[in-house]
């Protein structure tokens, strides 16, 4: 691996009861880049993505992010990282249901302590940016699936994360929506200089990566290190 990697995982273990979801599984991620990772359902790419992300601690291998190995941070500091350095972001959003377009989006700014009146004016610019500022006063359940899961990339995207975590964040739209989706998050983490660590099953998602590492039974191909 290399030093200069932003994000890296090096021989990561992960089992679920007698099932291996990870063995062995390596990559890196540099600053800036969008790395897809490919392969079929059941392959290990939600796990990895788990494990990168300090949603899931590996039981062998090493995370590192920004020359830090994550093998012994505290369960606070990584949720720390996921509120400020790491966005996440699911294939159906997670949206809170009680919550308009308008809160959601401006939810990690009010957890950080902003102000109300700032982070939602924060808020209307990410939500105008993904072109749903017409959804604003909208809950969740009142919105399209395309709309709903472009708020939920806003707020992913809301607090300029070092890395976004992205798993099938299109995997429940239609072709012309993933078009008009992942053409606006890669438009965004260019400008913004965000990683993007993109975890799909479909090719038409991974052309806008910069790189591709598939995996198949727990394990990354050898492309997963990059040269």
């Amino acid at each position: 691996m290399k030093d200069t990697a932003l994000l890296s995982g090096l021989g990561l273990h992960k089992t679920y009861g007698p099932t291996p979801a990870l063995r062995d599984a390596s990559l890196e991620l540099a600053a800036g880049e969008i790395l897809a990772v490919t392969g079929a359902s059941g392959s290990g790419k939600s796990t990895l993505l788990h494990c990168l992300s300090g949603i899931v601690r590996p039981e062998k291998g090493t995370v590192r992010y920004a020359g830090t190995a994550l093998d012994g941070v505290s369960e606070k500091r990584l949720s720390e990282l996921r509120r400020s350095d790491f966005g996440v972001v699911f294939q159906f959003g997670q949206l809170i249901p009680e919550l308009t377009a308008l809160d959601n989006v401006a939810l990690p700014l009010l957890l950080a302590g902003r102000r109300r009146e700032d982070a939602w004016d924060e808020a209307r610019r990410w939500l105008e940016r993904f072109g749903v500022l017409a959804q604003e006063p909208l809950r969740p359940g009142e919105m399209s699936g395309g709309q709903s899961q472009r708020v939920a990339l806003a707020r992913a995207l809301i607090t300029s994360p070092r890395v976004l975590f992205a798993d099938e964040p299109t995997g429940a739209l239609d072709s012309l929506t993933t078009e008009q989706v992942m053409t606006t998050l890669t438009h965004t983490a260019r400008d913004t200089g965000t990683a993007v660590l993109l975890v799909t099953h479909d090719a038409q998602v991974a052309a806008y990566a910069d790189r591709e590492v598939r995996m198949a039974d727990g394990a990354t191909e050898p492309t997963g290190v990059a040269a």
